[in-house]
């Protein structure tokens, strides 16, 4: 049975117009490999409910899980919440469990617990509460949908909160093999090889160093035994 399958979702103009550099993709597609899920497409779209909807709705029809990045924090701008409520069809408004966090870690801290910050208690009916220690604003799981912040340390947090709750697959499992040619050279062996093990992935990533062209083949799978033997057709192809 193939793995498990997932999207991620980035939200915000501020990733679009590059004053903000995602590291949050980079971050789950690692997680997820790890966990046996393969993270099969990543879009990112603007503050604008419209394209969060038609954006979510796309990918939970597509993939088996959805991860969304950004816009669930207390200012104007933050409205995925209510895009993704909207997307399901269903109310959404203060949920008294998030409440309660939210106005227990307020007052814990001094800080006053203010309109902005309840914001942060908007959660969809139907939805759960994804747990997050760092800051303790919540995400939530509506459907296959998991719903997160876009702060790095939150979003990872998070991850760790949802990932026990998934099914997973086979881990995926990798090795590489340098070759100091040119992809013009290797390319009529290397689809043979790729051929012959249709059930793993082989890349190829190419490089130039010190005026010489190469490349790092990667074979990927969750297979040891057939990675161990695409491996050693690949060495003998190509001998370091």
């Amino acid at each position: 049975m193939p793995n498990p399958t997932a999207a991620i979702l980035i939200i915000g103009d501020e990733i679009l117009s590059g004053r903000t550099r995602d590291s949050n993709m980079h971050y789950l597609a690692g997680e997820l490999t790890k966990n046996g899920i393969t993270l099969a497409e990543a879009r990112v779209v603007s503050d604008d409910a419209d394209a969060i909807i038609g954006a979510v709705n796309a990918l939970r029809a597509a993939y088996d899980n959805v991860f969304t990045s950004g816009g669930i924090g207390p200012t104007h701008d933050d409205i995925t919440a209510e895009a993704v409520a909207a997307a399901f069809d269903t109310p959404i408004g203060i949920r008294q469990d998030a409440y309660d966090l939210l106005a227990a870690h307020y007052a814990r801290s001094g800080r006053e617990f203010n309109d902005a910050r309840q914001r942060m208690a908007r959660i969809p009916d139907g939805a759960t509460l994804i747990e997050n220690p760092v800051s303790i604003a919540p995400g939530f799981t509506i459907g296959n949908v998991h719903v997160m912040a876009g702060v790095p340390s939150v979003f990872q947090a998070m991850v760790a909160s949802v990932l026990p709750t998934l099914t997973g697959g086979a881990p995926m499992l990798s090795q590489s093999w340098r070759i100091d040619r040119g992809e013009g050279e290797i390319a009529g062996p290397l689809s043979t090889l790729a051929a012959e093990f249709p059930d793993l992935s082989i890349g190829s990533y190419p490089f130039q160093e010190n005026g010489a062209y190469g490349s790092n083949i990667v074979i990927r799978g969750t297979d040891a035994g057939q990675i161990d033997a695409a491996m050693s057709k690949l060495a003998h192809l190509f001998p370091a």
